[in-house]
């Protein structure tokens, strides 16, 4: 059988690098976030993607596996961290030139609204987080499950910083957005 968690690894690696690659030929930054706020974030992002690709996690406990390891659960873990991979493609590809990897205004900033970001105010962490979700299936271990809710956390705190910033850029049209769309999963209207 194909060791699902390191066939996710290549994968996140893979994706990675095509992402980090893509990042030229943005627009330029007229504010961006303090390193405080950097931090703030990136420490339980960068912990969360330690627990679930460092076998070196300190406490044994964490080892603990928590999922079955069989075919099904190896074949949707890849389909679920693809989709998630996809969606977070998506959406850095409809925001084009405004695209940074820290909370920033750019020059000549625009609030898009179309696409992915219709169903949800921030799709690339959403995608982040269901790609992470598929790869905790591979993972199977508590540290796994501890790497989602890391993550998570890095995400919200993020989110509120990026949600400062759209606010003082866009004002009520953002406010009006916030209302009606939900930040990392769509809002149930109805």
């Amino acid at each position: 059988m194909i060791d699902t968690m390191r066939l996710c690894g290549y994968i996140w690696l893979a994706f990675y690098t095509i992402w980090l690659l893509s990042a030229v030929g943005t627009k330029r930054t007229a504010e961006r976030a303090d390193w405080g706020q950097l931090l703030s974030y990136t420490i339980p992002v960068a912990l969360g993607y330690y627990c679930m690709f460092s076998s070196a996690v300190g406490f044994a406990w964490l080892q603990t596996r928590i999922l079955p390891r069989n075919p099904e659960l190896a074949v949707a873990a890849i389909v679920i961290t693809l989709a998630g991979m996809a969606f977070a493609v998506w959406a850095r590809v409809y925001l084009g030139r405004n695209w940074s990897s820290v909370p920033t205004i750019k020059e000549q900033h625009q609030l898009i609204r179309s696409g992915p970001y219709r169903l949800v105010r921030h799709p690339i962490y959403t995608g982040f987080l269901l790609a992470m979700a598929g790869t905790f299936l591979a993972n199977g271990k508590i540290r796994g499950a501890l790497s989602l809710v890391l993550l998570w956390i890095g995400w919200q705190v993020k989110t509120r910083f990026e949600e400062q910033f759209m606010v003082r850029a866009f004002g009520a049209q953002y406010e009006e957005y916030r209302r009606t769309t939900g930040a990392l999963l769509p809002r149930i209207v109805g």
